[in-house]
């Protein structure tokens, strides 16, 4: 079975109790995260790639109020998606649609910007849908991702490696059934890029004014760049 495939069954299997572990998890502060990138979000339409439950497509349309439109390979993250939009009645601010960020169906240079939550490390050929990205932002647009990481600072790097190789994947397995779902989670944050390397990547791919901010000590980290 191709990896895209495997991907996909993952996370239908593990979407119903999906928000519910990383608030646990995270201790909610994955929502400040978010809270943060939608700083860097400007223009009226923006496109939320592997948008999952929806959490930041969501807090994009209330905040910054414009319009989005949010893909996922998942049926199963979308179907938990939408019943957020309805309970929300965000139905006319946010369209949600299957979708594959190597082929988007949309023409160039449609949005003012692109965004990603933790959903990057998860891409199977990550150059065509940073080709895709770029394509389909408007000049000067702007890419916001964000992306768990490794924090740099021994003792904390110990602790968190602890953490989220023991301890996160016997919550999330007992908690969905699914115990290789959240062995494969952790195992795709320590494989990700580093800062520079995952930076030099973007500006290799076209992408021009790169930024980079990590926070708190590295576990998550936000990535800005721009299209020429």
């Amino acid at each position: 079975m191709p990896e895209k495939e495997k991907i996909r069954e993952m996370f239908d299997s593990i979407a119903p109790e999906y928000d519910h572990f990383n608030h646990l998890t995270s201790l909610g502060i994955d929502r400040s995260w978010r809270r943060r990138a939608l700083r860097w979000i400007d223009g009226p339409q923006v496109l939320d790639v592997a948008c999952g439950t929806g959490d930041f497509a969501i807090a994009i349309a209330q905040k910054r109020h414009c319009g989005v439109v949010a893909i996922d390979i998942s049926e199963g993250m979308l179907a938990e998606m939408r019943r957020k939009l309805e309970a929300e009645k965000l139905e006319r601010r946010i369209t949600c649609e299957l979708g594959d960020c190597a082929a988007l169906r949309f023409r160039e240079s449609s949005f003012d910007n692109v965004t990603v939550a933790f959903g990057v490390r998860n891409f199977e050929d990550r150059s065509a849908c940073m080709a895709e990205i770029l394509r389909v932002l408007r000049p000067g647009g702007k890419f916001v991702m964000l992306e768990l990481g490794v924090p740099g600072w021994k003792p904390v790097r110990n602790l968190y490696n602890w953490y989220f190789k023991r301890v996160m994947p016997l919550i999330g397995g007992r908690m969905s059934g699914n115990f290789d779902a959240y062995r494969y989670l952790p195992a795709s944050v320590q494989a990700f890029p580093g800062r520079k390397e995952w930076c030099e990547f973007l500006k290799g791919c076209g992408f021009v004014d790169v930024k980079h901010r990590a926070y708190n000590f590295g576990i998550c980290r936000l990535y800005v760049a721009s299209k020429p």
